[in-house]
């Protein structure tokens, strides 16, 4: 199950994160509210979806820096970039860092809880793919190198009768490797084993046969 969503807001002005916070609360999303990077930095921890709406201009670390530092971490954060100094520039500079959006202020309220949303929704979108690609890599993580064999040619579009001929077993073995290997993937049918294969994300299998 995907965690509840959070959205995290860091800007000095301290009317401006009590807006977003209530803003934030209308559309029914958690928040948490920062007036500084390096006070957002001392406590973040993300454990599900999320984005961070942030100002550019503050004291210490400014925001396209911070920015910078997720980015450099790996952490793919969505990020929502709210200036009331935003030029052509920095506009640029904030989306080749990969920001969500970038919004001037003054901003309507609607135009951010649109941001909001869509951003977070991108990001649940990823939360699920990981979730899948980890349970898929589990359950193939469970295969005897034997049905992992057969697995691999049964992907590839691989019929047992084929299989037994390459591998130098019965058909009958073939068979029960396969059954076996899909009562352990949780599956029915060759369809399914494309979907847990390409779920997984592993790159060392062949492009499954048309």
């Amino acid at each position: 199950m995907t965690p509840e969503p959070m959205v995290f807001v860091v800007d000095d002005d301290p009317a401006v994160t009590e807006a977003i916070e209530e803003l934030v609360k209308l559309i029914g999303l958690k928040v948490r509210a920062y007036h500084s990077a390096g006070d957002f930095l001392k406590e973040y921890q993300r454990n599900g979806p999320a984005c961070l709406v942030l100002d550019v201009r503050m004291p210490g670390i400014s925001g396209l820096e911070l920015q910078k530092r997720l980015a450099a971490t790996g952490d793919s954060i969505p990020v929502i970039i709210v200036t009331g100094h935003g030029d052509i520039r920095m506009a640029v500079d904030a989306m080749k860092g990969g920001a969500h959006e970038f919004i001037e202020k003054p901003f309507r309220a609607q135009d951010l809880c649109d941001s909001i949303q869509k951003a977070v929704q991108s990001d649940q979108d990823t939360w699920e793919r990981c979730r899948q690609r980890e349970e898929a890599q589990r359950r193939i993580e469970q295969l005897t190198s034997a049905e992992r064999e057969v697995m691999e040619m049964v992907f590839a579009g691989k019929t047992n009768r084929s299989i037994a001929a390459e591998l130098g077993l019965s058909l009958r073995a073939v068979e029960d490797r396969r059954a076996r290997m899909m009562k352990k993937l949780g599956i029915e049918s060759r369809a399914e084993l494309v979907q847990v294969v390409s779920d997984a994300n592993s790159h060392s299998f062949v492009t499954p046969a048309k």
